[in-house]
Formats: C-alpha cells, sequence, structure tokens
C-alpha cells in the first residue's frame, strides 16, 4: 500500500472524503511524509486486538463536583393475587406476582419454568426470539431453586424467576453468536459478571435472546426477530429478542443492551418496559464491545416494580469492567411522585400521543418545567459510535469477512465500518469535546429537575442520554393503529408504514433522570404506569 505513490491529486481525492481544502503548497509539503504515517497505521493493525480490550482513554459520566445521589432502601409491596388457573395467566404475570406466589409455595420454580419452555417451544420459533434455548440448565436450575427455599434459603425477590439473556452476553458451554455469522459457533469458557450475579439471585437461565448482528437492529442469523403485537414487523432495536420473549410472556424478564438505542427501542415497539441504566453501574464484563464509552447493560420486563428486582440483583462494582463505577441502588417504591419536579423540551412534543403522555403527568398533579437545549449538532455525535464499532470489529473489515453478515444495505455495519475509515482523528476528538459540552447541558438541566420526560422518536435526547450516560425508563403510555413500520437505518428517521391493514401496537414514553438517579424515574413511571392503566394488556400472542 505504501509504495503506490501519493501525489497532489491523491491528496485532492483525500480532502474531498474528509471535507477539508488546502493549497497546492501544503500540498507539496504533504507529499513526501503521508507515507510514514500510513505506515505507522499498518504496523498497528498487524497486531491483533481482542474485543473487550478498551482503549486507554475511558469514559466517566461524572463531571467534577459530581456526587451520588442518596439511595433509599429497596421497598416494593409484594402483594398478589390469588394463584391464576391458567398457565398463560402465570406467565404473563409481573415478577412481584411471580415472587409472592413462590413465597407463599403456591407456585414452584420447576413448573414456572415449565410453563415458559413450553410457550418458548410453541411460540418463539414465529417471533425469531431466541438465538438458543437451554432447558436442561433451566430445569437444573429451578430444581436447585426449589430445594434452597424448602430448606430456608432465599436469595432475593428473583430467586426461581426464569429469565433470558441477550446473546451478547457469556455463558460458559452455551453458544454467544453476537447474531452475527462470523461468530455463529462462538462458545465462551466463562459466565458474565451479569449471568454469574442472576445465578446468585436465585434465577433461572431459559436461554439466550436473539440479538442484531453485532448488537444493530433486529435482522441476525436467525431470521428477523418479530412483534408480538405485529408479528409482520421487526422487533427494531438490538435487544429484539429481550423484548419480543418478554412482552410476548415467554420469560418472567429479561436482560438487554444498549448502546444508542437498543433496549429503548425494541421496548417501546414490543409494548416492553425497559431500563437503560446509568453509564458504569451495571458490570460489562463478559458481553460483546461495540462501543467501550458507550455500551451498557440493563432490564427489560413487564412492569416498573420489576425493573427495580432485576436492577438490584445486576448492580455492583466490578474491577473486571474497566469503565465500572461503584454505587448503590435502592428505590422506595411508596414515594408519592408529587415529590418530583419534572421537565420536558417543548420542542420535542409535536405527536398528539405525546403530547398525552405530558398531560398525564399533569393529572398526577405535576407541573413539568418547559426546557429547552442550545442548538448543537447532536446528531453529529453517532460518529463517535461509527468509530468505536469500526474498531471494534476491524477485522471483518481488514479480513472482508463483513461479506458474510447477512444485511448489507448501506445502513448497516459492513458499510458503517468501512465509511469510518474515512472519519478524521482530528474530527474525533473535537466531537468527544462536544460530548463533554452536551454532558455539560445535561448537568444544567438536572440541576432543576429529577425526571425529563421525552417522546422516543422525536428530538436528540436518545443520542444525548447515550452520549452522557444517564438513564432511561420507557414504558407503554397508550395505544394506536399502525400500518406495518419498517425499521429506520438510523434510531433518529422516520420509519416508513406499509400499504396493509393498521395493527394496535404500543406508543411509548421514556423518562430520563439524574446520573445513578434511576429511583426518580422509577417513581414517576410506576405513577404514570398506573395512571395509564394499560400495563397488563397483552398481545396477541397466546
Amino acid at each position: 500500500m505504501t509504495d503506490i505513490p501519493i501525489d497532489d491529486s491523491t491528496i485532492r481525492a483525500a480532502e474531498r472524503l474528509h471535507g477539508v481544502a488546502f493549497t497546492d503548497a501544503e500540498r507539496a509539503q504533504m507529499r513526501d511524509n503521508l507515507a510514514p504515517q500510513i505506515e505507522l497505521s499498518l504496523r498497528r493493525r498487524a497486531v491483533r486486538l481482542p474485543n473487550p480490550l478498551p482503549p486507554a482513554t475511558l469514559f466517566d459520566p461524572r463531571l467534577p463536583g459530581f456526587t451520588l445521589p442518596a439511595q433509599a432502601a429497596l421497598t416494593i409491596p409484594l402483594a398478589a393475587p390469588p394463584l391464576p388457573e391458567h398457565d398463560t395467566d402465570i406467565a404473563f404475570a409481573p415478577v412481584r406476582h411471580l415472587t409472592a406466589w413462590l413465597a407463599a409455595g403456591t407456585l414452584t420454580a420447576l413448573r414456572l419454568t415449565e410453563i415458559y419452555l413450553e410457550r418458548i417451544a410453541r411460540i418463539a420459533p414465529a417471533l425469531h426470539c431466541f438465538a438458543t434455548v437451554t432447558p436442561d440448565v433451566a430445569r437444573a436450575q429451578a430444581a436447585r431453586a426449589d430445594a434452597l427455599r424448602a430448606a430456608g434459603t432465599i436469595l432475593g425477590p428473583l430467586h426461581g424467576i426464569p429469565y433470558a439473556v441477550k446473546d451478547v452476553l457469556d455463558t460458559a458451554g452455551i453458544t454467544t453468536g453476537w447474531g452475527a455469522e462470523p461468530f455463529a459457533t462462538r462458545v465462551p469458557d466463562t459466565d458474565a459478571t451479569i449471568v454469574r450475579r442472576l445465578e446468585a439471585a436465585g434465577a433461572v437461565l431459559l436461554g439466550k435472546t436473539s440479538v442484531g448482528a453485532l448488537a444493530y437492529g433486529d435482522i441476525w442469523y436467525g431470521g428477523r426477530t418479530r412483534n408480538p403485537w405485529n408479528p409482520e414487523e421487526g422487533s427494531r432495536g438490538s435487544s429484539a429478542g429481550s423484548a419480543s420473549a418478554t412482552a410476548a410472556g415467554l420469560v418472567g424478564f429479561s436482560i438487554g443492551t444498549e448502546t444508542l438505542g437498543s433496549i429503548l427501542a425494541p421496548s417501546a415497539r414490543c409494548g416492553a418496559t425497559g431500563l437503560r441504566p446509568t453509564f458504569g453501574r451495571v458490570s460489562r464484563a463478559g458481553a460483546m464491545a461495540l462501543c467501550w464509552s458507550l455500551d451498557k447493560i440493563g432490564p427489560i420486563c413487564r412492569a416498573v416494580d420489576d425493573i427495580a428486582f432485576v436492577l438490584d440483583a445486576i448492580n455492583g462494582f466490578d474491577a473486571a469492567d474497566e469503565a465500572s463505577i461503584a454505587a448503590p441502588f435502592g428505590w422506595n417504591a411508596t414515594r408519592p411522585a408529587t415529590d418530583l419536579r419534572v421537565g420536558y423540551i417543548a420542542a420535542d412534543f409535536t405527536d398528539p400521543l405525546d403530547i398525552a403522555a405530558l398531560d398525564a403527568v399533569r393529572a398526577l398533579g405535576i407541573a413539568p418545567l418547559p426546557l429547552t437545549l442550545p442548538d448543537l449538532p447532536y446528531d453529529a455525535l453517532s460518529n463517535i459510535l461509527f468509530a468505536e464499532a469500526a474498531a471494534a470489529f476491524e477485522e471483518l473489515t481488514l479480513d472482508d469477512t463483513d461479506d458474510r453478515l447477512t444485511r448489507q444495505d448501506p445502513g448497516a455495519w459492513p458499510n458503517s465500518f468501512r465509511k469510518a475509515r474515512f472519519l478524521s482523528a482530528v474530527d474525533h476528538i473535537q466531537l468527544d469535546r462536544l460530548r463533554r459540552r452536551v454532558m455539560q447541558e445535561m448537568d444544567r438541566i438536572f440541576r432543576g429537575i429529577d425526571v425529563l420526560v421525552a417522546p422516543l422518536n422525536t428530538g436528540h435526547m436518545t443520542i444525548i442520554g447515550n452520549m452522557t450516560g444517564h438513564p432511561a425508563l420507557t414504558i407503554r403510555a397508550s395505544f394506536t393503529a399502525l400500518r406495518t413500520r419498517e425499521m429506520p437505518a438510523f434510531l433518529h428517521a422516520e420509519a416508513r408504514q406499509s400499504e396493509g391493514p393498521p395493527h394496535d401496537v404500543p406508543h411509548p414514553i421514556t423518562l430520563m433522570s439524574g446520573l445513578f438517579d434511576e429511583a426518580a424515574a422509577l417513581t414517576l413511571g410506576r405513577a404514570l404506569e398506573a395512571h395509564f392503566g394499560i400495563a397488563e394488556r397483552r398481545p396477541p400472542v397466546k
């Protein structure tokens, strides 16, 4: 490559790719010393770096002077109705009810596990929401949970609750294929930290949920994960299988990951309740690295209370994750929402359904404050994601194995990885500085409020919140009749609709809160969940 002569025409072509312009004299200065610069890059590329190895510069969402918010003790009422007669009603029950029935002895972990395994075998194939099912592991863990309970040992509120984990999280001896053909036979030797923590909490692993290839979208080597409310459409973000399986009543809860909307977007589309925790709260050790400064792991459930149970089990510092931050978690679910200061970006509320959700906040007795954001190129920050992702999977581009991925359209990873080779390192540093500016703006906003109410598909809060590391909770706010939606190439792009008949599908609202203050979002989310009164509505799967 360095043997190719570098002349003025080569430099001019590079200028166009980077949006800069130099003079003939400036090009003449570069001609003879660009080759050594390229040579250094080639020498570095010869060193293959393992996927988990992070950059030396680590992201920390905390600005100077930040202090962790006070945390209440975890207090969630566990009252439940009598155990239903029908297995379907048990399957769709929230974790707080399942926990109460297990504690009362009216339900066993083994029976609950068999209920979910039967539903997975019958329903999951049409939804393409499971990459691997682990019935033997599930039955063994359920039997252990029942034996421990009979002996008087209770490991916590998740004791005996079956769940599934997104297939980017390592499970020892169980295929973890990252949704991508080049890794489809990958079998790790160890469990991810989060898997170990859930096992220690007594949860029962049902299997691995499908993931859009390399944590993008809903297309993977097993097909396209489907929305249980409308199986004609995909379930959107890369935690596609986790959201679909949870909404369809195939698991008690599931685990997803988010880099730029991959928990919130599929949860919203599938009508699940999803939490993107504060960056650094949940260990990513044993997770596929897509973007070291953006990746987060969080729960997907059917109720707000359940989110807290799961977050409590997976929270905690882990030295194996260089970005891990020690932060306690607690939440008093009985705290009144009227204690909260709530804001919203006024310009983002243009959809009548989003406006109705904001009116629901007012109906709780809260007066939300209209806020504004400075006019900044927030969308440009997405190039941080593309640069990190292209680095994480550089070998696919350099070895030309990216052709093995099913998705090959202009918005898919193969093309994005190739384009990222032309991103400027100087621009990347400037984007990092812009990111800090945006962090400062969010710090300013959350000095005056506790929760920011935001639409998922309007405005910039998805990219802002992910770049600043703020937590966000998405819940169902209403339902609307929509024709089948095609997934846009990027989260902020407008979805296209088919000409077919409309389907009744969920419409979400998102609640962002201050760093490590998930409790504030949960408090407002719990109040809104009760106000909307639709959390128990089920998709048309039996």
